[in-house]
């Protein structure tokens, strides 16, 4: 059986969650859109002027090392 790209992408927040709990965050899966995974992030993360970096750097690069099929990770 074939996983979806949203339950790949779900196992893949399960890994990160746990980082950003730790620093009084957290991220929400809104919507994966053909190959673009649109994320909410909350608490801590939601107003951290590093949220752009933890974003591109931490979340999009574990979400497509994970499902190589994301070509991007957006934050809304």
């Amino acid at each position: 059986m074939v996983e979806s790209i949203e339950s790949r992408v779900q196992a893949a927040l399960a890994e990160i969650k746990p980082q950003l709990q730790a620093d009084g965050g957290d991220i929400d899966l809104v919507a994966v859109e053909g190959t673009v995974v649109k994320v909410k992030l909350r608490g801590a993360c939601a107003g951290c002027p590093m949220s752009t970096m933890t974003l591109k750097q931490g979340v999009e690069r574990v979400i497509k090392a994970r499902v190589p099929e994301v070509t991007r990770v957006d934050a809304v």
